[in-house]
């Protein structure tokens, strides 16, 4: 048996490619840092209100964040699922997506046969950021905004991406 090789299936090759999901993107970092900011924000509690009522706001403030952060990763989630979805409905070509991390951005890596497009951001979900980023050019733009104008982004971005970044360049 060797591993990492494509599976022959009744005489034809099959590729590892995309699985039509896009992979969790809960991050620790980020769940961390509210566990820190909450920790401090408790702490101002101890001296008036004492040691219970600073507990019940780290327990609240803990709480808060966490959804605050699930909420914005499965906002930034449900934004690169619909793009890839309406890529691959309009031919452009998905190897994979696969979950990265860049600093304390939730990201997703789609592999193209042209190159690797990084969509992600900000996921904390008052101020949710979706940024978009291939080779070497990116943009951003607020969650909520690109949610609500997702087929006209999705199509701007697949002109750039498929149309005319596989186009062959002139030397």
């Amino acid at each position: 048996m060797q591993l990492e090789q494509p599976t022959q299936a009744q005489g034809r090759v099959e590729e590892p490619g995309w699985s039509g999901t896009i992979p969790s993107a809960i991050d620790a970092r980020v769940l961390g840092l509210v566990v820190v900011t909450a920790g401090l924000a408790a702490s101002v509690n101890v001296p008036y209100g004492g040691l219970p009522v600073a507990l019940a706001a780290f327990v609240l403030l803990v709480g808060g964040g966490v959804v605050v952060h699930l909420l914005g990763e499965r906002k930034l989630r449900r934004i690169t699922d619909g793009l890839v979805e309406r890529w691959v409905a309009k031919g452009g070509q998905i190897d994979d997506v696969t979950r990265s991390s860049d600093g304390m951005r939730t990201e997703w890596t789609i592999h193209t046969a042209d190159g690797e497009i990084t969509v992600g951001g900000i996921a904390l979900v008052p101020i949710a950021q979706l940024a978009v980023e291939w080779q070497g050019v990116g943009d951003t733009m607020a969650a909520t905004e690109a949610e609500e104008n997702l087929d006209a982004l999705a199509d701007t971005l697949y002109e750039e991406f498929f149309e005319i970044g596989s186009a062959p360049q002139r030397a």
